[in-house]
């Protein structure tokens, strides 16, 4: 225990320091989820900002190797969301006070789909009357169109990098022109230069990935300097083609543990940034984003995407809620916050603090 403590107080996290965290056992871990939730209270609060998500479409350009929505698999009935069912989902966002608003969907760069963003975001602004924070979880884009989306609304955006190792990346995705490492990391660049609050997020307990990747991932995201996080244990999907791969070493408490640690340690490293608790804990674990939440998690995403949809928007299986509506949604999450000894932020856009901070340092006076 001393060990564990000793590293936390110091507040010096090399790569060997974090996996001596990362592997911290029961006892020690309840150290390290005390200080994350010391941390959070100090700097975040005892509020949950809630997301309305709508998962836009299940149509991608992309094939990764673990997504159950990858451009080959033939059993997918692909959808899209249309515009009078989003402006819909953004009305009820908004009668319901959530505050933002999260686009989701499959990775596309057709000139169709970057024009029904750009259209969604002036829907949004218009039907609120900009009273929603607005993010965008949508791929890999040109500078351009990150730009264009901005100047129609959008704050912040979310890309997950799901490796920050370039080796296990492509373990993880084909090496071609579609999925390229050193391009996902220039389009995190672009977004912080087009003035978002950037996110990105990783896989936990993926096929092939170390402790040590682990502890790379949590060095690069503040290195690059991040805004928010959005990651979770990875889980399988029967028409992936790493269903069932043997190269998983990590079993559904171990992937539970290493996520919570992976949160805490996050909360302990950047203390101020946005971190969600994300669906596929309560996958893995009923109370699974409860858990996130108390081991320093703040942002939760009540989905408000049609109820005809959510089977088709199957990134991995055995996802919750899909049998649920956008107010079945709105009580669970209630639940989950109240059972975290925490209250929701009605009405707030719940920008990132470390954004806000981040904005003040840059400025020249």
């Amino acid at each position: 225990m001393k060990v564990v403590e000793n590293i936390i107080k110091e507040n010096i996290f090399t790569k060997e320091r974090i996996i001596d965290l990362l592997k911290a056992d029961t006892e020690q871990s309840k150290y390290i989820f005390e200080e994350a939730a010391r941390i959070k209270s100090i700097y975040i609060g005892n509020k949950v900002h809630l997301r309305g998500l709508i998962e836009l479409t299940n149509k991608c350009s992309k094939n990764c190797f673990y997504c159950g929505i990858a451009v080959s698999n033939h059993n997918v009935n692909r959808y899209c969301v249309s515009l009078g069912e989003v402006e819909k989902a953004i009305k009820f966002i908004d009668r319901n006070n959530y505050g933002s608003i999260v686009i989701q969907s499959g990775e596309l760069q057709s000139e169709e789909f970057i024009s029904y963003i750009e259209k969604i975001l002036h829907k949004i602004v218009e039907l609120s009357w900009g009273r929603l924070g607005v993010t965008l979880s949508c791929g890999e884009q040109s500078e351009e169109t990150y730009q264009r989306w901005k100047e129609a609304g959008a704050h912040r955006y979310l890309l997950r990098i799901e490796t920050s190792n370039e080796k296990h990346y492509y373990k993880l995705h084909p090496k071609n022109a579609k999925h390229n490492f050193h391009k996902r990391l220039k389009s995190l660049e672009y977004l912080k230069k087009c003035g978002y609050q950037t996110g990105t997020g990783v896989m936990i307990a993926s096929p092939f990935q170390t402790i040590e990747n682990l502890a790379e991932d949590l060095l690069f995201m503040k290195h690059i300097d991040i805004d928010m996080c959005g990651m979770g244990p990875y889980i399988e999907h029967e028409d992936s083609p790493l269903f069932n791969s043997k190269e998983s070493f990590y079993n559904t408490t171990e992937k539970i543990q290493l996520s919570l640690k992976m949160i805490a340690l996050l909360r302990i490293i950047m203390k101020d940034i946005n971190i969600a608790a994300t669906t596929a804990m309560q996958t893995l674990a009923t109370g699974g984003r409860e858990m996130a939440l108390k081991a320093g998690a703040n942002i939760l995403m009540p989905n408000v995407t049609p109820g005809k949809y959510r089977e088709q928007y199957e990134l991995y299986k055995n996802k919750p809620g899909l049998d649920e509506e956008a107010e079945d949604s709105k009580i669970s999450m209630e639940k989950i916050i109240s059972k975290a000894n925490s209250i929701p932020a009605y009405g707030e856009k719940g920008n990132s603090n470390h954004f806000k901070n981040r904005m003040k340092s840059s400025y020249i006076y």
